[in-house]
């Protein structure tokens, strides 16, 4: 039959068996199209069933209906298609537009740099030719006032503020697309139509700065609302107050604003700017929004400095909106601040002197959330924050800004210090109005008393060295009973089910399986919420019976190891089964901040697991990148802080089990800091296998020669220990090896043997045989087991097993045989997984 003529734009054509077309009627096309959209590919029965219930379609046979379907849904693809092609054509104009300005002012940028170059080396030798002229001090030192101008106190008058406004307007511009600042691409950050955007960062100006350029789905007007409400997206800034606020002649607007935020680490105080803020529209109709610290006025309104805040110096700093053609915003972003660093002590001047953690923590963040409210309009069934994205926000807002207030702990948010018991390693603070740390519309009536309850924190910071903050974060998260104590777990959990309780008893249950579901999750999953379940953490009192499994709210972020100047956090709090949007949150958690980014290079890209130890050598991990040579040191500080509610008469009691709960926090962290070092793996501090246990490389030639002589064939394809080694490593299967012990537990396991059970060498002797089998297989193993010892080796039918993280994994069919070593004794047993996947 002839198909339908692509020709036909409105699908009023059909193909009759003698090849002459005919034409639907508009009733025929109206009853087709309602189908379709209810059932866009009808069966042959749903078909024969429309020409019955509509006899406007008597006439036409069931395999023309087919056939104008087939046309339709051609149709619709085709015009998707043309309209995605359509999207990403102007999203590509309007790179290809940024790219190309941004070339310009990289040439113009040059230019400069090679007449300053020339300038310098003619002053140089004007210097050497003359080192006694003293005229040559005077050209230096009048460059030098040049550089660095002072300009007199200003009038804070209208007329005084505009002039100081259309000057910041002009400074910020010459940032945003000029040659102010040396721009160097931030590394990690490579432009293009699917990155975020272009970043930089600056090279040898006062205080740290950071640029981005980027495209965004929303409209000018949308994007300055959004980047306006800065304690909206910056999860550091505290509070933006806007004191004063003034129209401008040429339709601008001038604001003063006072701003605080929160100083990531216990170790040192929080920052606060005075600030102008001018918005105007330019000529060519883009948006300006630029902003400066007002530090030299007279006769206006002054903000007197501000208990535990450090008064910081934001120089023109902004955004630049400009409006895009077929919609959406062109966004330049430009953030230069002086946060003050002698106030910290040295150790901690990195992260107030890196333009790096700038543009992460600010720059790129404000640049992300636009790029999240543009999906969640314009794809509003593809986010990855769920439904109601804008709640989920909310609460992870909730949950940063708790954790915040917890290691700052302002005393105008009522928190005072208790003393010390002259071990200054962990801070107490108690708070005995927690409404502002915990939201503002808590009813204490339910969940916590109105009579006498309060809050206690816990925290302390701590260096850590040659241990990736991401690894570490991860490891924390994926293995919560190598740090946490189940009993505390429980009571966490009793004071937001049952109000504030009595310590823990005896009768406490042991800590039980942990699940992990995921719940929402940003575009480029840089930051994900989850829900914890905490199985089998039944406790008990004489008056009440907490359920036994608990759950936890948790905000992670800052995983991913290659990403540079990142910090990572692991934030979490107890929830309850009828969680509500204005139920007390009380966060705890990590924070973990690279130190090594004070010299804005790209962090070293380690891996950690056996990988690590194949090109090991004299200088450290071979295995590296193209990074290895900052491989030496990795410093990083990690701020802990746990809340727990309480009774007021209860205070004594819960101070003393939350002290010692952070210390034996801060040693299980150590402890596993300790065993995650690359730069230690294999050494004597670092992690050890087994006692009894060989080298890897002569482990894994035991491993294939046991396979080769009970099974007859080769496990590996390759030459020398050292290939046999990496073969092993990268094989597609996963391959365990398990003790000889009363309980079995798993000693090594190559690259895909730790993806399944989702662990790392390091926990990986902390999982049981046993505890990866369902119940048919726990029968099969006890069974089959000591068939394996007589017998050399056995094969297992497909089933099913469980990840350490409780997932289940499904696989193919399985080897286990017995692993000799050179003396003819068995070592261990090893368990090959064929074809295993997640279900």
């Amino acid at each position: 039959m002839m198909a339908v003529s692509s020709a036909c734009k409105d699908g009023s054509k059909i193909a009759m068996e003698n090849g002459k077309y005919v034409r639907y009627t508009p009733e025929q096309v109206e009853a087709l199209e309602r189908l379709y959209h209810e059932c866009p590919k009808p069966s042959s029965m749903r078909r024969q069933q429309l020409i019955r219930e509509c006899p406007i379609l008597s006439n036409i046979e069931p395999k023309q209906i087919k056939v104008w379907f087939q046309n339709r849904r051609c149709r619709e693809k085709q015009r998707k298609e043309a309209s995605r092609l359509q999207a990403v054509n102007r999203k590509l104009n309007a790179m290809n537009k940024l790219l190309m300005e941004e070339n310009d002012r990289l040439q113009k940028q040059v230019s400069q740099l090679v007449y300053e170059n020339g300038f310098f080396r003619q002053q140089t030798q004007t210097a050497t030719l003359a080192t006694t002229d003293t005229s040559c001090e005077s050209v230096v030192t009048s460059g030098q006032r040049h550089l660095t101008p002072q300009h007199p106190p200003r009038d804070a008058s209208p007329a005084g503020l505009l002039s100081i406004a259309e000057e910041t307007l002009a400074e910020f511009l010459s940032k945003a697309t000029g040659t102010a600042v040396e721009w160097v691409q931030m590394p990690g950050m490579k432009p293009g139509p699917d990155s975020i955007g272009i970043v930089a960062i600056s090279h040898g100006c006062p205080g740290v700065a950071a640029r981005a350029c980027g495209l965004v789905g929303l409209e000018p007007t949308r994007v300055a609302e959004i980047l306006k409400d800065r304690p909206s997206w910056y999860r550091d800034c505290r509070s933006v107050d806007v004191l004063n606020a003034m129209s401008t002649g040429n339709g601008g607007t001038i604001e003063l604003l006072y701003m605080q935020l929160y100083a990531p680490t216990t170790l040192a105080p929080a920052r606060d700017f005075w600030l102008l803020r001018y918005t105007s529209l330019m000529e060519d109709g883009s948006l300006v929004i630029c902003e400066r610290s007002l530090n030299n006025t007279q006769n206006g309104p002054t903000m007197p400095p501000v208990q535990h805040f450090v008064r910081a110096d934001m120089l023109p700093s902004g955004y630049l909106i400009r409006p895009c053609e077929g919609g959406g915003s062109i966004i330049h972003i430009v953030d230069h601040i002086n946060l003050e660093p002698w106030s910290v002590p040295e150790v901690l001047r990195p992260l107030y002197e890196s333009s790096t953690l700038l543009a992460q923590k600010t720059t790129l963040a404000a640049l992300r959330h636009l790029r999240q409210i543009s999906q969640e309009i314009s794809q509003p069934n593809v986010t990855g924050w769920g439904r109601r994205p804008a709640a989920l926000r909310a609460l992870g807002q909730r949950l940063s800004k708790g954790f915040n207030e917890a290691v700052n702990g302002f005393t105008d948010d009522g928190w005072s210090m208790l003393e010390s018991d002259g071990i200054d390693d962990v801070t107490l603070l108690v708070n005995s109005s927690p409404s502002k740390t915990m939201g503002a519309n808590i009813g204490y009536n339910n969940g916590f008393p109105s009579m006498g309850s309060s809050v206690l924190c816990a925290k302390a910071s701590m260096l850590l060295q040659n241990v990736p903050p991401a690894i570490l974060l991860r490891f924390l998260r994926e293995h919560r009973s190598e740090w946490a104590d189940s009993s505390i777990d429980a009571y966490s959990a009793a004071a937001i089910k049952a109000g504030p309780c009595s310590l823990p008893g005896a009768r406490v249950g042991g800590f039980g399986t942990q699940l992990i579901l995921p719940l929402a999750h940003t575009i480029e999953h840089e930051e994900f919420m989850e829900v914890i379940k905490l199985e089998n953490m039944g406790y008990y009192r004489d008056d009440m019976t907490i359920p036994g499994d608990i759950f936890l709210l948790q905000l992670c972020s800052g995983v991913d190891e290659h990403a540079v100047g990142t910090s990572s956090e692991l934030i979490f709090a107890p929830i309850d089964a009828s969680f509500s949007e204005d139920a007390p949150i009380l966060p705890c958690g990590f924070r973990i901040i690279p130190l090594d980014s004070a010299t804005d290079a790209a962090s070293p890209n380690r891996t950690l697991d056996l990988a690590s130890a194949l090109d090991v050598g004299t200088t450290g991990n071979k295995a590296a990148g193209d990074n290895s040579g900052h491989s030496g040191s990795t410093k990083s500080v990690m701020t802990i802080a746990f809340q727990f509610a309480f009774e007021v008469h209860l205070q004594d009691n819960v101070t003393t089990m939350a002290r010692q709960y952070v210390r034996s926090i801060i040693a299980s962290v150590q402890r596993v800091a300790l065993a995650l070092s690359p730069s230690q793996f294999g050494s004597q501090n670092g992690f050890h296998p087994p006692p009894g246990s060989p080298e890897a490389q002569t482990l894994a030639r035991w491993i294939c020669h046991s396979y080769r002589c009970y099974l007859g064939v080769e496990l590996l394809k390759c030459e020398g220990s050292e290939s046999i080694l990496k073969s092993l490593w990268h094989h597609s299967d996963a391959v365990l090896c398990c003790s000889l012990k009363a309980l079995p537990v798993f000693t090594f396991a190559n690259q895909a043997g730790l993806d399944m059970l989702e662990t790392t060498l390091v926990a990986l002797q902390d999982i049981t045989l046993e505890k990866i089998f369902d119940d048919n297989g726990k029968k099969t193993l006890c069974s089959e087991f000591p068939q394996i010892l007589q017998q050399g080796f056995m094969c297992i039918q497909g089933g099913i097993c469980l990840s350490s993280m409780g997932r289940p994994v499904s696989y193919e069919r399985a080897v286990a045989w017995k692993v000799m070593n050179e003396e003819e004794t068995a070592h261990c047993i090893c368990f090959m997984f064929i074809n295993w996947s997640f279900v």
